[in-house]
């Protein structure tokens, strides 16, 4: 009961930053005058899809809003109208282990979840290795990300994603002696986050 509580009482400020992202779409778009057809060729999102975003007639989501970040080469936080990036325990609801703070991006449960992480390095000398069901998608925002996945070690630079069977082992965290803040979408039957988006033209 309190936990459907606090989302009800949750729901006004989220409406309140949803209603917000159709008209900051539009400014910025117009601001560096590209077209609704130009961006939907960038992004592989309808014409008629950005529209009703820019007029609310969509509710903005992650696998939209993603590409279209790309596209303007700005922060998402930039389309949201987030607090300036810093410590997430400034907002609400954090989910604090250890040096990992994680802020849920989803209300409702089961199904894909998405949070936004900042990482405080030193991480783990021996990173250990872990298993599990699901499917994970990673973002990185700011910093690097080092990912280690089955036999593969990489590192993530902000823009960059990965996406990966849980199953497999895996670990990640701060490449190095600086943070690292990213976006990590979950599913835990394996539910993949789909983004049409097609490459830029060079």
């Amino acid at each position: 009961m309190d936990r459907m509580k606090e989302r009800t009482q949750d729901e006004p400020e989220l409406d309140a930053v949803l209603s917000g992202v159709g008209p900051r779409l539009r400014r910025l778009r117009r601001d560096r005058g590209v077209t609704l057809a130009a961006l939907s060729e960038a992004t592989g999102i309808s014409v008629s899809t950005l529209s009703r975003l820019e007029s609310g007639g969509r509710r903005p989501s992650l696998e939209l809003l993603l590409p279209i970040a790309r596209a303007h080469e700005v922060p998402l936080d930039d389309l949201v109208g987030a607090p300036p990036v810093g410590d997430p325990r400034v907002r609400a609801k954090p989910i604090v282990h250890g040096r990992k703070t994680s802020l849920p991006l989803t209300g409702r449960p089961g199904g894909l979840q998405a949070y936004k992480v900042v990482q405080e390095a030193p991480c783990e000398e021996v990173p250990e290795q872990r298993t599990h069901e699901g499917y994970e998608w990673l973002y990185v925002l700011s910093g690097k990300l080092r990912l280690l996945l089955a036999d593969h070690d990489l590192v993530l630079v902000p823009g960059e994603a990965a996406e990966f069977d849980t199953r497999l082992p895996h670990w990640f965290g701060p490449a190095g002696d600086d943070p690292v803040e990213f976006l990590s979408l979950f599913g835990p039957q394996g539910e993949r986050m789909h983004v049409r988006a097609k490459p830029k033209r060079g």
